[in-house]
């Protein structure tokens, strides 16, 4: 049978609320029945986000998938100035904790009908008393799109203890913008076949709640000075890479610096070599040249006796022996290429984006190990070598400590009815 929703509704849902994040960019986002993170999985890729955090009263639903929320390895090799923690906790939503307060967004999708209506107003005393977001987005079945369901008898999960109607849903939503000092614009996921839609609303609905005043909206329910209370279980918490983190910003910047450095000089031995392989083509040409002028000189029975011309001869062959000697002791002295600074902060974009000063990125090298400085601190030296070697890959994780990372697959629950259409 053909599904009776594209996309599916869950997943339209989640997609309500990433084009609430894109559009409003909240910094701080916390998601309430987390679940198995599937929501937090799409909200870690919007990088304005600085803190995500899932709360949920199955500490093994969430332990079953939290490690899907774990950096990948672009997000250490290429890491960016935004920063990013997530934090998983376990607990209920029904009980005060004072690491959610002060939230920009808080999510509750289709959380609500598990709970007693009892517990719901208790929730709403904790979300919208509490913990005080700017926003807050709450869906939930609709019941009165329940009669457009194949094959469904009752309510749409097992575990629900109620689903509202339209009405019911808009009383106790207005009831807590009246309690706690919000505002609230009705919507929802799912529209019904054409000609319903007035009659039976969206399947899932959707109440996007934002706070009175703003940020300087008063708390309605508890005072500033309430006693912190720390209910939750952490579960998970992880910082991602960032730029702003000294440590990393210094293994990012050297691994440019040493990439670009020993680009440079390849190139300038690649030019020194065609150098020397075009002097070496005309010194052939000479011998040969010479060779065949003592040819016909021991023909001819004549040798020369003409003393300019041998002054000549034997200055010619003192300064080739000087230019080969010169370049042996080169060779021997210069065990080092120096690569300047100066040139690597202006032809690399990225290490002077790094660095941001020519100064900068001399102080930040200059107690590196991995990188050898002049006496002077102008350049980069690197290791001579004649014979080509295959070239290492800065970026090569085979011998970094992030091999291991990487993004786990996941699979997102369905409700039951719609797991039989």
């Amino acid at each position: 049978m053909d599904p009776m929703f594209s996309p599916a509704l869950h997943r339209q849902r989640h997609q309500f609320v990433v084009d609430f994040v894109k559009e409003n960019k909240p910094k701080k986002v916390a998601d309430l029945g987390c679940g198995e993170c599937t929501l937090l999985k799409k909200l870690k890729f919007h990088r304005e986000i600085e803190l995500l955090v899932g709360v949920d009263i199955n500490g093994a639903k969430v332990k079953k998938k939290m490690n899907g929320l774990a950096p990948i390895s672009t997000d250490y090799l290429q890491p960016s100035y935004d920063q990013l923690r997530i934090e998983l906790y376990q607990g209920s939503v029904t009980q005060i904790d004072a690491r959610l307060r002060g939230f920009d967004l808080v999510t509750s999708i289709e959380l609500i009908e598990h709970l007693s209506l009892a517990h719901v107003e208790k929730f709403s005393e904790v979300v919208f008393g509490y913990m005080t977001p700017l926003a807050v987005i709450v869906s939930t079945p609709n019941s009165d799109f329940n009669p457009l369901l194949p094959g469904l008898a009752g309510f749409r999960h097992s575990d629900h203890k109620f689903e509202w109607t339209r009405a019911e849903f808009r009383s106790w939503a207005l009831k807590v913008c009246l309690e706690f000092g919000y505002e609230v614009e009705f919507t929802g996921v799912g529209q019904a076949p054409s000609g319903l839609q007035e009659q039976v609303g969206f399947c899932s609905q959707i109440g996007v709640f934002h706070r009175l005043g703003g940020r300087d909206g008063c708390n309605m329910l508890f005072g500033d000075d309430t006693e912190d209370v720390f209910s939750y279980t952490l579960l998970y918490s992880i910082n991602y890479p960032s730029l702003r983190d000294n440590n990393i910003l210094r293994r990012v910047l050297v691994s440019e610096v040493l990439y670009w450095a020993e680009k440079l000089k390849s190139s300038r031995t690649e030019q020194e070599t065609d150098e020397r392989s075009s002097v070496s083509g005309e010194e052939s040409l000479l011998e040969q040249h010479m060779e065949m002028e003592e040819l016909q000189t021991a023909a001819c029975g004549v040798q020369m006796k003409n003393p300019l011309e041998q002054f000549v001869r034997e200055k010619d062959e003192e300064v080739l022996r000087k230019c080969c000697q010169g370049q042996q002791e080169s060779c021997t002295l210069n065990r080092c290429v120096p690569v300047s600074l100066a040139v690597l902060w202006s032809c690399c974009p990225k290490v002077s984006a790094l660095s941001g000063s020519l100064s900068n990125l001399r102080a930040l090298l200059m107690d590196e190990p991995k990188v050898k400085l002049s006496q002077d601190g102008s350049a980069v030296l690197l290791n001579y070598q004649e014979e080509e070697e295959e070239e290492e890959d800065p970026y090569d994780l085979e011998d970094s400590g992030y091999a291991e990372a990487r993004q786990c697959s996941h699979s997102e629950e369905q409700e039951d009815w719609e797991a039989n259409i």
